[in-house]
């Protein structure tokens, strides 16, 4: 989800990176925590049940609640241990998963071998509708548990499913069990520390509407009462965490529907962390901050999806002239103060493996994106483009500004949609109910550069708003998948995103720059290359 901002350095094998990196990284908290309450700045999530929480707002709370078989170190963003005492693989298809002893959630459950199946089961099962199920897809038996729907959004349906649990998930004993996968994948102990693979209690799954309000957690904070939709989320540290304390004692994510509203309530001295900085008050806050201004280069991409199940965006050279018009560097010197990088590609240019220039389209180019649209038969005389995106968080500016562009270079008129807050626009996203380009934004879930690929443009894959289907790209994603090692999975992984600077199922934008800013009551505020800003290990005074 969130960024990588180095190269990955990877080892021959993720079996071989993990085996020595077993020790506590910077991003944990000692027991001689200050404590305090630190309010960090929020919008309001989708969800809080781990399998189904896959927003950012969303994992922002879930990574405090939950903790999984894998973490990711705050500075280098390389996997480590958590919870997993080993994960090994002899052949990368089978592997075996030890956990430590002695963790429980906050009810007195055990985090065991059947946590973390029943909890990769749930997630998997179609009727439950989870948002990371798609991430069990590697594992044996998947086809029976989420059967694949013959014709993707089509009129027909997909089979119902013939089995409840995953036959590639075994208990070996209550702290080991066994992940076969239906085909070799180097960077599996990778993926396992993103927060859908989180182990659920029992309690949790007997009733999960219960613990997506007032949740079960087993990580080192818990709910404070429960979630108070669009005003606040309240945690504090869990007693039953056997781990190292989180730094404060508790953490009140304020909820806000819109971002300049919160930067007021940050200068008002209500908040002491916000993870964003709406974009026309960056230079405000850079010089009424100074020091406590973090600003990161980032792996997050903000794009423009086109929707392939509208007729209108079908043929790819529609798409093409759309991208061609688009001056991105304009965009980015006159709403970002020229902090934020233009997007050539679809992985973040700090990955290893990236590219410069993969997109061709990405440049603007009036002429060419005019003959485009020519060759293509033109866009319906007097039908607006309509140009979607979420309340509150700042978009307009910059989308106005592609909106523009469009119209001044393809003759084509707009109109802006952005009266939707986030979880009312995700589940938009989900219902595939754009009726023009919309705004979205893709960070690494994961330190491997596979993560800009499978979940936002594999066939069926869950994040997969635009519908893409290409079978010569899922090929090349297995291949890569099923190489032996994660430095011989690149190449077929490039080749694949070769494959959507062709095809453009969406606009790259921009890669962001992160920026945060915490006040005077902060000791320490702590960014985790991966998951962002990390609220646990962030000190107070």
């Amino acid at each position: 989800m969130r960024g990588k901002f180095l190269k990955v350095a990877v080892a021959a094998t993720a079996t071989a990176m993990l085996a020595t990196a077993c020790g506590s990284d910077s991003s944990d908290a000692g027991d001689d925590a200050a404590g305090g309450t630190l309010r960090v700045y929020a919008s309001e999530p989708a969800y809080l049940l781990p399998s189904n929480a896959n927003d950012e707002p969303s994992i922002y709370v879930v990574r405090q609640l939950y903790r999984g078989l894998v973490k990711y170190n705050a500075e280098t963003g390389d996997p480590e241990m958590d919870l997993a005492e080993s994960i090994d693989s002899d052949d990368q298809k089978l592997w075996t998963i030890k956990l430590k002893d002695g963790y429980t959630f906050d009810n007195g459950e055990p985090v065991d071998a059947d946590a973390f199946i029943r909890s990769w089961n749930f997630a998997a099962y179609a009727p439950n509708a989870q948002n990371n199920g798609s991430f069990m897809t590697r594992i044996a038996g998947i086809d029976e548990v989420l059967p694949k729907d013959p014709d993707g959004d089509g009129p027909e349906k997909a089979p119902e499913p013939t089995a409840e649990t995953l036959s590639g998930l075994k208990k070996v004993d209550d702290l080991t069990f066994t992940v076969e996968l239906s085909e070799p994948f180097s960077g599996f102990p990778i993926v396992v520390g993103y927060p859908g693979f989180s182990p659920m209690a029992q309690a949790c799954l007997d009733d999960t509407d219960a613990c997506n309000e007032t949740p079960i957690g087993n990580g080192p904070y818990k709910i404070d009462g429960s979630w108070k939709h669009d005003v606040e989320i309240n945690l504090v540290r869990s007693d039953s965490w056997k781990g190292e304390a989180g730094k404060p004692a508790a953490i009140n994510y304020r909820i806000f529907g819109d971002v300049d509203a919160a930067y007021a309530a940050f200068q008002a001295g209500e908040l002491d962390v916000m993870y964003t900085i709406p974009p026309a008050r960056f230079k405000e806050a850079k010089a009424s901050y100074g020091d406590r201004l973090y600003e990161q280069a980032s792996g997050s991409l903000n794009y423009v999806g086109l929707p392939l199940y509208d007729e209108s965006f079908q043929d790819k050279r529609i798409r093409q002239a759309i991208s061609m018009a688009v001056d991105r560097e304009s965009i980015v010197d006159a709403v970002f103060d020229g902090r934020w990088t233009p997007a050539t590609g679809f992985v973040a240019p700090t990955f290893q493996g990236a590219r410069e220039g993969v997109c061709t389209y990405c440049t603007k180019d009036v002429e060419a994106a005019k003959k485009l649209l020519e060759e293509a038969g033109g866009w319906p005389e007097g039908k607006k483009l309509t140009l979607w995106a979420n309340a509150g968080a700042g978009h307009d500016a910059w989308l106005q500004a592609v909106g523009d562009q469009i119209k001044a270079v393809l003759g084509i008129d707009y109109e802006l949609k952005v009266n939707l807050q986030f979880a009312e626009y995700l589940e938009k996203a989900d219902n595939r109910e754009f009726t023009g380009p919309f705004r979205l934004g893709w960070g690494p879930d994961y330190p491997y550069l596979e993560t800009y690929l499978t979940p936002t443009y594999g066939t069926g894959a869950k994040s997969n708003y635009t519908t893409f289907s290409n079978a010569d790209f899922d090929s090349l994603l297995k291949q890569g998948d099923s190489a032996p090692s994660v430095e011989e999975a690149i190449p077929f992984y490039q080749q694949a995103e070769d494959i959507l600077a062709e095809e453009l199922p969406v606009i790259p934008m921009f890669w962001r720059k992160e920026a945060a800013i915490y006040s005077e009551h902060v000791d320490n505020f702590v960014w985790n290359k991966v998951a962002g800003a990390d609220y646990g290990a962030t000190a107070l005074k």
